[in-house]
């Protein structure tokens, strides 16, 4: 298995000279994401907004608060916007999220440095198969987790590869290639947290600019990710690709 560091110089030497691009696609997609989210946070606030103007929702005041018309008003509108979020997570964020992770394996496997273009071009491209794909994934990892935060964790590292798989297999089901994925991450998971784990400094970094730092780690990441992907596959390979 390749060092983290191995993994991020790859991705740099992807990014080098594509670095503009990148940051174009972070971008577009990280607005698609808020305006995506942005009904529902509005939503919270304003509900946070009533509790405290009326002394918040304390046991002497719950039960009056919750029977207010005002107060119900902003319920059923935060439910209402809640309702929306799920489809437009379902139907399209999910599929971008691929999109977006398959557009920098591109970038860093065969230097297609178009990853705008290719983050929509692949998120739409065999469209069903991504969502139902995702879909599965995420149902799975949120009845994992009912168990407990720990296993939910576990098993989303399991599942971490599924956005790859599915671009790079149409012709397995859903359900196979989250198989798939738990194969390949068999005895790698650990591997995955560690990677991640390398980049909490430029995290920290990136919330003293206020997020904007973002714009450039998580294209680092992702890539990096990628290259974690490749690593795996040919291991999953070698090892006769045995389910």
């Amino acid at each position: 298995m390749k060092t983290n560091q191995e993994f991020k110089n790859q991705a740099l030497a992807a990014l080098k000279g594509n670095w503009g691009r990148a940051l174009l696609a972070t971008l577009v997609y990280a607005i698609i994401l808020t305006i995506a989210t942005a009904p529902n946070i509005w939503g919270t606030l304003e509900m946070q907004a009533y509790l405290t103007e009326k002394g918040g929702m304390t046991l002497s005041t719950a039960a009056s608060i919750i029977q207010d018309p005002a107060y119900q008003l902003l319920q059923q509108k935060a439910n209402g916007t809640s309702a929306l979020l799920f489809v437009l997570e379902v139907f399209l964020i999910l599929p971008l999220s691929v999109g977006f992770a398959n557009a920098l394996r591109r970038l860093l496997v065969s230097a297609d440095n178009d990853v705008l273009g290719n983050t929509f071009q692949l998120s739409f491209s065999n469209y069903w198969h991504k969502v139902l794909g995702m879909l599965l994934m995420v149902i799975l990892t949120a009845l994992w987790s009912l168990l407990l935060v720990i296993p939910g964790i576990i098993k989303s590292f399991s599942y971490a590869m599924t956005r790859y798989i599915l671009e790079e297999n149409p012709e397995l089901s859903a359900r196979e290639a989250i198989h798939r994925s738990r194969m390949m991450m068999r005895g790698h998971k650990f591997d995955l947290f560690w990677l991640y784990l390398s980049f909490i400094g430029w995290l920290i970094l990136s919330f003293f600019t206020f997020g904007i730092g973002l714009l450039w780690l998580v294209p680092y990441m992702e890539t990096a990710q990628a290259a974690f992907y490749e690593e795996v596959k040919a291991d999953y390979a070698v090892n006769g690709g045995l389910d």
